[in-house]
């Protein structure tokens, strides 16, 4: 990835009700959640307030939450990128993702409704017109709203912050990993998650869920796959 390389990022209009600094947080968070802000490519505070028309202020503000949250990372020389990435780090990632998602599936199965069945069968169809078209940051945005769709089903869900922080972290790897789309996605684990709900089967569903999670990061099952992604 080039340092230089110019990068958009989506800007959604910003409601009365909502600060600049919580408009300037949500669309970077969003940004960083879609790939938007590649691995590799470093920003200065001056680039992203002109990028999103706001001042530095609001910037530096969203920017402390997001490093908090490990979406994003500070450098000394006031430049913000993607956090590092290792090997390791990926796996122990992949597994947390395994160890929340299938389970907040389970709890969530006996909330989910026809209305919920409809929506997931909707979003699973704009997943298939996303990839026919190659566009991968709309994978991407399906796919987590697919997954957000199942977990919110459970009207006392609380593990969604923890499951969101790990996205935001996995994130800007899935995206470039979405770019290469019919060599990592040969099964529809997502169908497997919906005929697992309509038959009641939570061990099934969970499987399902870890399969997704498993396959979505298969390109970067080994270190030299690792690598090679963020050179």
């Amino acid at each position: 990835m080039d340092k230089y390389s110019p990068i958009t990022i989506t800007l959604d209009q910003r409601s009365d009700a909502v600060t600049i600094t919580q408009w300037v947080y949500s669309t970077l968070r969003r940004a960083v959640m879609l790939g938007q802000i590649p691995p590799g490519r470093a920003l200065t505070i001056r680039e992203l307030a002109a990028l999103l028309d706001v001042s530095p202020m609001p910037i530096r503000e969203a920017l402390r939450q997001l490093s908090a949250e490990g979406a994003l990372e500070i450098k000394g020389n006031r430049r913000v990128m993607v956090p590092d990435m290792t090997p390791v780090k990926f796996s122990e990632l992949v597994d947390a993702r395994i160890a929340l998602e299938p389970a907040a599936a389970a709890k969530a199965l006996p909330y989910i409704n026809s209305e919920r069945v409809a929506l997931l069968r909707s979003l699973d169809a704009r997943i298939d017109e996303a990839e026919a078209a190659g566009d991968a940051e709309a994978v991407t945005h399906w796919n987590q709203e697919f997954h957000r769709a199942i977990y919110t089903s459970n009207p006392h869900q609380v593990t969604l912050p923890l499951i969101e922080s790990l996205w935001l972290q996995l994130a800007p790897f899935m995206r470039r990993s979405a770019e290469s789309l019919d060599e990592y996605y040969q099964i529809d684990r997502h169908q497997e998650a919906l005929e697992a709900i309509l038959r009641n089967d939570p061990a099934a569903l969970q499987l399902a869920i870890a399969a997704d999670i498993r396959d979505g990061c298969a390109f970067a099952q080994t270190p030299a796959k690792l690598q090679k992604l963020l050179r």
